[in-house]
């Protein structure tokens, strides 16, 4: 009866224990049962320790994972370096672009549900931007330009895929065309804000704004990172009937796991934000405490604290931690479900993660994929055309505070890099793909 009553306690014991695993992210594997090397992975561990040390980056988390499971998850330096606080694996972290994926997921589950058509006009739901105006060259006109009728409406495909012609105000500072700057000057004027900073209004407010702006250029013309992924985030608000922040929260997170993602961050859980950084003249880090602002560009290091939370930018604006959006990852590398949640059809992921611009030009600073640019992910090309090592119909995009992550299906595998600092000053991110995909062996 005693050894009955054992055997029924380490059960126990063990089946809480790989609750508590789950609940955090993946379930944890041995690297050699998912055809990885450990030997291979100290040597990743040991090049992102490296930029730690050179004072690229205070501090930083990896995780890598293949066939489902969790093979490598590792904490580096410091999240805070003024407290002394060092980096955890549950740190929370600015996600800034990284939004834009979930964003984009939680357009297409609207989509699956027959709210819509990718092809149908967005001021069909917003009719706010029903009727838009481009910039046009106009050198013998004040400064140079003109707003004319777009011969086109912008479609919901267009905003998934950032060919819309709405452009990113920030981008005004970043070697921008003449035209890309002008257009910065009017969201700079007319109070339209990039997601990274505090912002009293709504996307409401902000779609409002853009209806009364110009297009940097003909809907479907060209490539131009912008504002469009905020913009669909006011289409789920609008054909769901309830706000973006709730939508997300119990149509997506809940399901999936998700207990630490949020705009923005509950106080007790404030503790766990990581610190932000800028590079300085002397090679070190300064601590970002306020706001930064440039020309075009404004961003904070407390818009997620801060008392303006009205703001649920489905661009920029979400903070998370690596267990959360790894649980994120797996969901799309499992053809849309997670954890016995189906979130959308595999037919619907494979969708998302196939080239939709073809060959046309690039108008923006910020680039599509190699292999072009799908429903809310870059899309990497061949890799004898790239030169390096990685697979073809890879998936992936960065944040703007070097914050990165790929899917690879072919390999079933995902790696996800977080650190806080801005501007990068390094290649951390294109190195740590690099060497995740050295680990595998089999």
């Amino acid at each position: 009866m005693a050894t009955r009553r054992i055997v029924f306690l380490a059960v126990a014991v063990s089946l809480v224990l790989s609750t508590v695993g789950w609940a955090q992210g993946l379930p944890v594997v041995a690297p050699a049962d998912v055809g990885l090397s450990s030997e291979r992975l100290e040597r990743l561990e040991q090049v992102v320790q490296g930029y730690i040390d050179a004072n690229a980056v205070a501090g930083a988390v990896t995780l890598v994972a293949r066939k489902g499971g969790q093979a490598h998850l590792q904490a580096y330096g410091m999240a805070d370096r003024a407290t002394g606080r060092a980096m955890t694996p549950d740190a929370i972290f600015r996600f800034a672009s990284m939004t834009k994926p979930i964003t984009s997921v939680a357009v297409m589950m609207l989509y699956e549900e027959g709210h819509f058509k990718l092809n149908d006009p967005v001021g069909r739901y917003i009719p706010e931007l029903s009727s838009l105006e481009i910039l046009s060259a106009n050198e013998g006109e004040g400064d140079g330009f003109e707003r004319v009728t777009a011969e086109r409406s912008i479609t919901i495909r267009q905003l998934l895929t950032h060919t819309s012609g709405i452009s990113y105000r920030f981008l005004g500072d970043l070697g921008a065309t003449p035209a890309q700057s002008h257009v910065s000057e009017l969201y700079g004027s007319a109070g339209i804000v990039d997601g990274l900073s505090e912002y009293g209004g709504t996307i409401q407010d902000m779609v409002n704004n853009l209806g009364e702006l110009p297009l940097l250029h003909e809907p479907g013309a060209a490539f131009t990172y912008g504002l469009s992924t905020d913009v669909l985030g006011r289409l789920v608000e609008v054909v769901s009937g309830v706000s973006f922040d709730e939508f997300l929260r119990t149509r997506l997170f809940e399901p999936l796991g998700m207990n630490d993602t949020f705009f923005y961050i509950p106080a007790d859980k404030a503790n766990r934000l990581a610190s932000l950084y800028t590079p300085n003249a002397a090679g070190n880090l300064d601590e970002v405490e306020g706001t930064v602002e440039g020309e075009h560009l404004v961003y904070s290091a407390t818009y997620s604290a801060g008392p303006d939370r009205t703001n649920f930018s489905g661009g920029a604006g979400l903070h998370s931690t690596i267990f959360d959006y790894s649980r994120f990852l797996q969901m799309l590398l499992n053809g849309g479900s997670f954890g016995g949640a189906r979130i959308l059809s595999p037919v619907t992921v494979d969708l998302m993660t196939r080239d939709h611009i073809g060959d046309i030009p690039n108008g923006s600073v910020v680039a599509p994929g190699s292999g072009g640019f799908g429903l809310g992910f870059a899309i990497t090309g061949e890799p004898g055309v790239d030169g390096e090592l990685g697979s073809a119909g890879a998936y992936y995009w960065a944040g703007f505070f070097n914050t990165s992550f790929w899917v690879d299906p072919k390999e079933q595998l995902f790696g996800i890099l977080l650190t806080q600092v801005f501007p990068s000053g390094s290649d951390i991110q294109e190195k740590f793909r690099l060497m995740t995909y050295q680990t595998i062996v089999n």
